[in-house]
This record gives structure tokens, sequence and C-alpha cells, in this order.
């Protein structure tokens, strides 16, 4: 073979190569860039949304720390031609420990939720978890749900609220621990608090989900308060609500309020 021409083709296999390792090098960069991408998505969505587990998700993001003031205005209309409560620009406490035991486990605790929607009334169970319900009437007195909203809804499985930032990453400052029997079941009307995944079963701070789903697949890990006894037409209702982006599990389009708490001992 000529030495030209095997000089020439020495250069063509050069630069075919050196395309080659091209076209490889970009080929990473875009792997990389779609990796980083789906990792900031899925972070920014353990942050903004708090899950509960579903159907055997490990989907557990981590709470926050404690807020210091209720969500930020919204423009949104409020659902069910509500309108915005005075409390919802309220700045509300957070708390440096869990409150002292005060409620009698021999007493009925009945709690009234007057929401954009109307009103959902469900009744606490203090022998089942003592400190959680004791938690929940301590910030019931403290006026902390009012003026908050429901920030999540999850078609036919709950509807979530008592985040005091809105965002589904806030509590009270605090958290307390009332591990749910192995059995625990979660039927629809249910009232029970939302945790982080790394957290022990149990673990509660402000946030509430009430479940409207028929087969919720949760496994024993929230701590149950209570159940619906009236309104749950209402919790039906705000968990048929239009969600953003037209998905099925998210912020409600239009802003759902809790209105006002209250607490009836008998």
């Amino acid at each position: 073979m000529p030495q030209g021409k095997r000089t020439r083709d020495r250069q063509l296999a050069k630069l075919y190569e050196r395309r080659r390792r091209q076209r490889l090098h970009k080929r990473r960069q875009r792997i990389v860039a779609a990796t980083v991408g789906i990792l900031v998505a899925l972070g920014g969505v353990g942050t903004g949304l708090f899950l509960l587990a579903r159907g055997g998700s490990k989907t557990h993001p981590q709470a926050s720390g404690s807020p210091s003031s209720s969500a930020s205005p919204t423009t949104a209309a409020v659902a069910c031609g509500g309108s915005v409560p005075a409390a919802a620009s309220e700045k509300k406490p957070s708390f440096k420990k869990a409150p002292k035991m005060t409620i009698d486990r021999r007493k009925t605790y009945t709690v009234t939720m007057v929401t954009s929607c109307g009103t959902i009334a469900f009744k606490l169970d203090p022998k089942l978890t003592p400190n959680t319900v004791n938690s929940f009437v301590f910030l019931v007195g403290k006026h902390f749900y009012d003026g908050l909203i429901f920030h999540r809804i999850a078609r036919d499985f709950v509807i979530q609220g008592g985040d005091p930032t809105g965002t589904g990453s806030g509590g009270p400052g605090y958290k307390t621990v009332d591990p749910p029997p192995k059995d625990a079941k979660y039927p629809p009307g249910t009232v029970a608090m939302a945790k982080a995944g790394s957290e022990p079963a149990g673990t509660a701070g402000s946030q509430f989900f009430i479940m409207t789903g028929k087969s919720s697949g949760l496994t024993p890990d929230y701590a149950i308060i209570g159940s619906v006894v009236t309104g749950q037409d209402v919790v039906d209702k705000i968990g048929a609500l239009a969600i953003e982006n037209g998905a099925s599990d998210g912020k409600p389009v239009q802003t759902v309020y809790i209105v006002k708490v209250t607490v009836k001992v008998s």
C-alpha cells in the first residue's frame, strides 16, 4: 500500500475515533443532566407534599423544622363559595416541646371543624393515642388550626391539612409518638396524623389526614386520633375538588380553609 494512502487511512481512523468519543461524551452529559433533573423534581415533590405512604410506596419525604407563621396569602379562589377567614393572616405559634398531659382518658372529646366546604365533626380516641390526642386538643386550644388549609388532596385516598406553612413540610415545633397497633386499619372517616418516612411509627406533629378511600393500603405507621361522626359528605366533597395540573394527588386548585376548630369535652 502506498505510503500516502496509509497515512490518510490513519488520519481517517483517528478522526472517526475522536468523533466517536465526542458523541459518547455528549450522550453521557445528557444522561447525567436527565438524572439530575429527575432527582431535583423528586426532591421538590418530597419537600412540598409531605406525602404519606400509599399502596406500599416508599415515598416518605422529611418534614422541615418549626415554622413560625401561617402560609402566605393565596390569590386562588376559595373552594365551595367560601371566603378567606380572618385567622388565615394570623401568625401561628411554634413550641419548643410537647404539651403536658391535660386530657382525661375517661372523657369524650369531640372536635368540630368548620371548613370552606362545610362542617366536619370527629370523635377523638384518647385511650388509643393519648399523647397525640393531648397534643391535638392543646393545638386546638391555641387556635393553631384556625385559618390553615387543606394543602393536599389524594383522589379516593385522603385529604390532608394542619400545616402552618401550607406547603406540607411544617409543624408545631415538636413531635409526639403513639405507636399504632400492628393490626391498625384506616377505613373511610379515619382521622390520623401524617409523618415523615424516617420517623418511628406513630410520630405526629400537627398535620392530619382524613381517609376518603375504601382501600388505602396503608401500613400501620400512622397515629389514629379518631373518626368522623358527622360530615363525611363534606370530607368527600373536598376530596372530589379539582387538583392542580389535573393531577390525582396534590394541592387543590381552589383553596380549602379550616375556618375554625373547637373541642367539646363530655
